[in-house]
């Protein structure tokens, strides 16, 4: 499936909308609907879940979108959150440089300077693709989204374009207030706002979006200090590393353990928090052969980062970024100790030392990209339904109730078990259209189990469980649902 059809699949069962549909759209800004708002949410939870509550040294925050802008001068954004621009000369529209050239010549242009893309243009003779124009020199254009704040207009702030800084910000009132000592981590779920040039591919790169991210602060001697790495060192990946991308080889398959002893990782914790990840992504439904880890290449680097890698994803359009985790060192909360002239230093009770914690890993995953992943897995067309196999704690809904046939006997049986089930689990009601029909069309947003109620039921006190993957069906008591649900859940 092609990302046209999972965008008319999305719009015609209230998954996404196109943001102000109505009025012909607004590039770049989507609207979840009625199902798919139950999805993102149900990500976000589980997500925070593994993340947070099912850790002892994470705790949460849920910072402003607005902030003092002397955070974004001290974490470079000002200067350097920015990707290159090139414009027609005939018809004036304005492309992303990079993705322009990648699109036409099939090549990385990963680490590349404005120059060296303006050299490649020139030297293909790449031209405008709406009007086939010639194209200017490329540039950098910032894409942070300004903001006037107060009644005076005078004062300028930004939209925040990453929920890390906010994390930064707070990490001095949360290590005074919330009983941390490191390790430890600070993570937040938010939204976070990038004027992108030329957004594309659906939602995976939109200009409003939400973001879910860990800091993990560490003492700089002990980055490589990581007691969890039993939990997954078993993992096996596809580790697409340096020397391999430089040299045109493979993505070669690999355990954890194995990639930390040939040190192909930089420390302990990041490779820890990147394998984590991953398997939170498989656990809820993400196929591992449609999974690598490619490590950034030391020219394409971001400035604050010792080493970067992505866990990527075999999208329709190619092998792209799903998840970042960058290892930040002590670079952010330096700058705002040198910025805010407050003392962000830790002070080590056991030492007696203070130092500048150091931020070995920074699991980064946007929500819309998780969304969009999870659904090219679980969206299967088969020979006579579409049915989306997502993963049951992802499901928009996790049961429906129906009634056989629109008879009183059966509704009225069928109403009291759905006001009795629906304060337990997630689910909804129909009893619009022959049974088959219903049957296909929750199919097709993902609801795991249906529940029918039938004449047997009004005799037996039991129902009928089809199970959405599988369609075998099931006899089970009335009074035995719940324990039958979380069973199959467990």
């Amino acid at each position: 499936m092609n990302l046209e059809q999972l965008s008319s699949y999305c719009r015609r069962r209230g998954l996404i909308f196109q943001s102000s549909e109505i009025y012909e759209g607004f590039a770049g800004f989507f609207d979840f609907g009625p199902v798919g708002v139950e999805i993102k949410n149900n990500i976000k939870r589980e997500w925070w879940k593994r993340f947070v509550h099912e850790r002892e040294n994470v705790v949460g925050i849920d910072g402003s979108i607005i902030a003092n802008p002397e955070i974004w001068k001290a974490s470079g954004h000002v200067d350097n959150f920015a990707d290159p621009l090139t414009q027609c000369v005939k018809c004036r529209t304005k492309w992303r440089a990079d993705h322009l050239i990648e699109d036409a010549l099939k090549i990385s242009t990963d680490g590349m300077k404005p120059t060296e893309l303006s050299e490649i243009i020139k030297k293909h003779n790449l031209k405008c693709p709406t009007c086939k124009g010639e194209l200017e020199s490329v540039n950098m254009f910032n894409l942070m989204f300004q903001t006037a704040v107060g009644p005076t207009g005078k004062l300028y702030s930004y939209l925040r374009p990453e929920t890390a800084q906010v994390i930064f910000a707070d990490y001095k009132p949360v290590l005074d207030t919330g009983r941390v000592k490191l390790p430890f981590g600070i993570a937040q779920i938010g939204k976070a706002f990038r004027n992108e040039i030329s957004p594309r591919n659906f939602i995976f790169r939109c200009r409003e979006f939400e973001q879910m991210e860990i800091e993990f602060f560490v003492e700089p001697e002990k980055k490589n200090d990581c007691d969890l790495l039993d939990e997954v060192n078993d993992i096996e990946v596809a580790i697409f590393d340096r020397v391999s991308q430089k040299e045109k080889k493979e993505p070669k398959k690999m355990s954890i353990k194995e990639a930390i002893k040939k040190k192909i990782f930089v420390n302990s914790n990041q490779a820890y928090w990147i394998a984590h990840s991953y398997k939170w992504l498989v656990d809820f439904g993400i196929k591992p052969e449609n999974l690598r880890l490619r490590q950034h290449l030391k020219e394409e680097l971001s400035h604050y980062a010792e080493d970067t890698w992505d866990i990527e994803y075999n999208y329709p359009f190619g092998w792209k970024e799903l998840m970042g985790c960058a290892n930040r060192t002590t670079f952010d909360l330096t700058q705002h100790q040198k910025f805010s002239n407050k003392n962000l230093e830790y002070f080590d009770e056991e030492s007696k030392r203070k130092f500048i914690p150091y931020v070995a890993a920074e699991p980064s995953l946007g929500v819309e990209r998780a969304f969009l992943t999870f659904i090219i897995d679980a969206l299967v067309e088969e020979t006579d339904r579409t049915v989306l196999k997502i993963h049951p704690k992802l499901a928009p809904y996790m049961l429906a109730v129906f009634p056989l046939m629109k008879k009183p006997e059966l509704s009225k049986l069928s109403e009291k078990l759905f006001k009795e089930l629906k304060t337990k689990f997630h689910c909804f009601y129909d009893d619009s259209g022959s049974i088959g029909r219903r049957y296909r069309r929750v199919d097709e947003i993902g609801v795991k189990w249906c529940i029918t109620i039938d004449y047997d039921s009004l005799k037996n006190e039991d129902v009928t469980i089809r199970d959405r993957d599988t369609m075998t069906q099931e006899r089970v008591k009335i009074d035995k649902i719940q324990e039958y649900i979380n069973s199959k859940l467990n």
